[in-house]
Formats: structure tokens, C-alpha cells, sequence
């Protein structure tokens, strides 16, 4: 775990449900980065991303989920 994201309050999507999913954490100490975490491995890799970074990834889910209906 990144020591910035430590104390980093997680977040997941409000539709996973109880599902796995990934989390989600923008902290303080880090404002200009996202932090990327598997949510059934939290303590495991933690992908950090730019704010265009996160926005294209969005971006690619949502486009993603839409080609699929």
C-alpha cells in the first residue's frame, strides 16, 4: 500500500452492490492523484492514476457498459 493512501477513505460504486468491484480513494496528500484498489485484495497493489488518466478510464467503462447493451 502507497503510505499516502493509508488513512485513505476508499469508495466503491453504489451499484456494486456486495460485489467485487474495484475502490476508489483521492486523498489530501495527494490531490492531484487517484489512488486504484482491487476491493477483495486491499492491501494488495494499489494503481495510481492522473486525473486525465481516471477520466479516460471512466470514460472507457461507461463506453464500454453502453456497446455491451
Amino acid at each position: 500500500m502507497n503510505p499516502l493512501f493509508e488513512d485513505s477513505d476508499f469508495r466503491k460504486a453504489g451499484g456494486s452492490g456486495s460485489g467485487d468491484c474495484v475502490e476508489v480513494a483521492i486523498t489530501r496528500h495527494t490531490p492531484d492523484t487517484i489512488g486504484v484498489r482491487d476491493s477483495k485484495n486491499p492491501r494488495e497493489a494499489l494503481v495510481l492514476l492522473t486525473p486525465g488518466e481516471w477520466l479516460a478510464f471512466t470514460r472507457g467503462t461507461v463506453r464500454d457498459r453502453s456497446a455491451g447493451s
